[in-house]
């Protein structure tokens, strides 16, 4: 007989450390947007650091794998915490003695990277903490109390950002990884927590290759890396849009930013708790399209939204049906991945996933602040629709009801 999840030791340890882990990048996700808009009150500059952090994430992606296939993975996710802690901890210090936006655009690019190999590593360790029977609730239990961190994360960093000024957000952003790291030292993972021997370890290339192989070769996936490839293009922008809308267009200060970004994740929460029953009732291709086609409606219709409460529950519809998707996307993955490949496999569909994203994400905030955000959401949103439309004619559709 199965073990209910809430019963497993080292997954409640797991699912602390990461939930403390998403707790300080909420943080970090308003704080460090409104330290930009604060010192240049251009949304531009906001979209820039996003796509500098994204850029640096796929980058990171292309070596993840083989790291991750390679190490021990207990030690690299408590280092990667660590390494996070100390990298945006200097912010708080530094902005003591005044602004230093070009800080922020070193920092996060690093903790974009390290997050990157963390967040690989974090997916190839959750099958051998509860099997593959579990992967779905247990990938749905972890984003499901990851989005309550995020919706407590936002709201109180948009209260600290009012009270002390982003830099204490971002402090507190840096202490969460701390304790994070110190729940992973008790966290204990079946068999060898490293990959695969070392007789089968060939060249960087070679392993890079095998990841992008298997994509390749399994017709779910690779029509799933090439859609979230346009979808990624067109959504990594949409929180730098979302506090650009609330700010200027609205007029809001930085605590409705918050609490609107942590309504917003409420969304995120109810698609996680419900994403494993959803998807044994409809199975994967329905879900995956469903979720994708939602989101691409609640992004055309977002910044038309004239009000706080209508922005709040579009963007929960948002991140709830993305979370739906993703989550999705994520498990099946680890379902049909040899373990050990995942690391590769999943270093490789995230390279490929995210490679547009960062250039989306300037493109989308540079196009707002020039033609205003509510055309160029409705764009992006139909675009996202558009994404859903032709994953129809795919083996995605097909995908069985598990």
């Amino acid at each position: 007989m199965v073990q209910p999840l809430w019963r497993q030791r080292d997954f409640t340890t797991f699912w602390t450390a990461q939930t403390l882990s998403v707790l300080g990048d909420s943080f970090a996700l308003i704080a460090l947007p409104l330290l930009v808009l604060q010192a240049t009150g251009s949304v531009a500059r906001m979209g820039l650091l996003t796509a500098v952090g994204g850029a640096a994430s796929v980058v990171a992606a292309v070596f993840a794998g083989v790291v991750v296939d390679r190490a021990d993975r207990r030690r690299l996710l408590i280092w990667c915490d660590l390494v996070r802690m100390v990298l945006y901890g200097v912010i708080p210090l530094v902005w003591v003695f005044g602004p230093r936006i070009w800080l922020l655009y070193v920092v996060l690019p690093l903790c974009e990277a390290v997050g990157m190999l963390f967040s690989v590593g974090y997916v190839t360790v959750v099958r051998g903490l509860v099997g593959t029977e579990q992967l779905t609730e247990a990938n749905g239990r972890l984003n499901a109390s990851a989005a309550a961190a995020g919706v407590l994360g936002p709201l109180g960093a948009g209260i600290v950002a009012a009270w002390s000024g982003p830099a204490a957000a971002v402090g507190v952003d840096a202490a969460s990884f701390g304790v994070s790291a110190a729940c992973l030292v008790f966290v204990r993972f079946r068999g060898r927590p490293g990959a695969e021997p070392r007789a089968e370890r060939g060249g960087l290339w070679r392993d890079l290759r095998i990841g992008v192989a298997f994509l390749r070769g399994h017709p779910v996936l690779r029509a799933l890396t090439a859609l979230l490839f346009c979808f990624s293009f067109l959504t990594l922008g949409l929180n730098d849009l979302v506090i650009y809308h609330l700010k200027h267009d609205l007029g809001h200060d930085d605590g409705t930013v918050g609490t609107v970004m942590a309504v917003g994740a409420l969304g995120t929460i109810l698609g996680a708790l419900l994403v494993a029953r959803v998807r044994r009732r409809f199975g994967f291709g329905a879900t995956w399209i469903g979720g994708v086609a939602v989101c691409g409606a609640a992004f055309a219709w977002l910044s038309r939204a004239n009000d706080v409460a209508t922005v709040a529950l579009l963007s929960a519809a948002f991140l709830g049906c993305d979370q739906m998707a993703g989550t999705c996307s994520m498990s099946l993955r680890q379902e049909v991945t040899p373990e050990p490949l995942l690391g590769r496999v999943t270093s490789a569909f995230w390279t490929l996933h995210y490679a547009a994203a960062p250039v989306g994400a300037a493109v989308l905030t540079w196009a707002a602040e020039r033609r205003g955000t509510a055309p160029v959401a409705v764009v992006a949103g139909a675009c996202c629709v558009l994404i859903a439309v032709v994953a129809l004619l795919t083996p995605i559709r097909r995908s069985g009801r598990s």
